[in-house]
C-alpha cells in the first residue's frame, strides 16, 4: 500500500470511529429512563433537567465543576424492628459504562478521587421521583481538601437505580443488606 492509499485509510478509520462513537454516546445508561441534560453551552452556569424534583437546583451562581457515575451499594443493617441505613460503597467512573475509575464514595457521605482529593457532604433537599429507587439529593459540601474537590459547594446526586432498603425484615439483629444502585453525582462549585 502506498503512503497515499495508507494516510486516506487511516484517515477514513478515524472519521468512522468517530462518528461510531458520536452516535453511541447516547447509548450509555444514566440512571432511569431520563438522560442527564446539560445545555451545550461552553462552560457557563449549567443546569440539569431536574424535571419534578425542581426544588434539588444548585444555589444560583453555581458552576457545574464537574460529573461522574457511580455504582455500587447501598449498605443497610437490621436493628431488630426495621433496616438502618450505614452509607454507600461505590465506584465513580467518568463514563457510564464505568470503564474509567476515578474514585469511591463511602460514608460520611464522602466522595474521594484517585489522587486523594475529598468532598464531604450533608443532605439539604431529597426528591423521591422513582420510588422504586433511592431518592435524588442536594447536598451541602461540609468540608472540602485539595484536589479537584476543592471548593465545591454543592452535589447533587440524580437518576438513581436500586439502592433501597429491604422491604422484607432482617432476620437476625446486625445482619447486613448491600443493595445495588447506580447514580449520577454532579458537584458545583460558587462563580
Amino acid at each position: 500500500m502506498n503512503a497515499t492509499a495508507f494516510r486516506r485509510t487511516g484517515i477514513s478509520i478515524v472519521v468512522a470511529g468517530a462518528a461510531f462513537l458520536a452516535a453511541c454516546a447516547d447509548d450509555a445508561p444514566t440512571g432511569t429512563n431520563r438522560r442527564l441534560a446539560l445545555p451545550d453551552s461552553g462552560t457557563e452556569s449549567r443546569a440539569v433537567d431536574l424535571g419534578v424534583c425542581s426544588d434539588l437546583r444548585a444555589p444560583a451562581g453555581s458552576k457545574l465543576a464537574f460529573h461522574v457515575y457511580a455504582a455500587g451499594v447501598q449498605i443497610y443493617h437490621w436493628n431488630g424492628t426495621g433496616w438502618t441505613f450505614d452509607g454507600p460503597s461505590a465506584t465513580l467512573s467518568a463514563d457510564a459504562a464505568g470503564k474509567s475509575t476515578v474514585g469511591i464514595h463511602y460514608a460520611g457521605p464522602t466522595w474521594e478521587s484517585n489522587s486523594g482529593g475529598k468532598v464531604v457532604g450533608s443532605i439539604s433537599k431529597r426528591c423521591q421521583p422513582d420510588p422504586n429507587a433511592i431518592a435524588w439529593l442536594l447536598l451541602t459540601a461540609v468540608s472540602d481538601g485539595p484536589g479537584i474537590f476543592h471548593r465545591v459547594t454543592h452535589i447533587q446526586r440524580v437518576n438513581t437505580v436500586g439502592g433501597n432498603a429491604p422491604s422484607d425484615r432482617g432476620n437476625v439483629v446486625g445482619e447486613e443488606a448491600r443493595v445495588p444502585y447506580t447514580t449520577e453525582y454532579l458537584f458545583y462549585r460558587a462563580h
